[in-house]
């Protein structure tokens, strides 16, 4: 499967719960409250897990950075699924393309910096960023 076949899957897909499902096409891409050309699709919130996780398609357009930030609460688990880019996670640099993925502890200061076709993630946070 190509990466972009992977996106386009997750993208309008479904996310099934206990009681309901939500479609993935149906949720909007919200601009990044801090970072320019940076987006986010709530895929999974809080509200539907008692606050123990939560998962969201990240997508930060070509040349553009998620800036160094800390999540002092959560672990994040990274999964690129499209395009390439570096991540720098304390003063470990790594390379991001499809099929990688990065744990980073909580507490532990990040960046991500897309290459020139841009990036997409899932961004997972235990317990739930929000």
């Amino acid at each position: 499967m190509q990466p972009e076949e992977l996106s386009a899957l997750i993208s309008n897909g479904f996310v099934e719960h206990l009681n309901d499902s939500t479609k993935c096409s149906d949720l909007g891409w919200n601009p990044h409250p801090a970072f320019e050309g940076v987006y986010i699709k709530h895929l999974i919130p809080g509200s539907k897990t008692e606050g123990q996780l939560s998962c969201h398609m990240v997508r930060i357009d070509p040349g553009c950075k998620l800036e160094t930030h800390t999540h002092e609460n959560q672990w994040e688990l990274h999964e690129v699924i499209k395009g390439d880019g570096d991540a720098l996670l304390d003063e470990k640099t790594m390379n991001y393309h499809p099929g990688r993925s990065a744990v980073i502890p909580k507490g532990k200061t990040h960046s991500v910096q897309a290459g020139k076709d841009g990036l997409t993630l899932l961004a997972k946070f235990f317990p739930a960023l929000m």
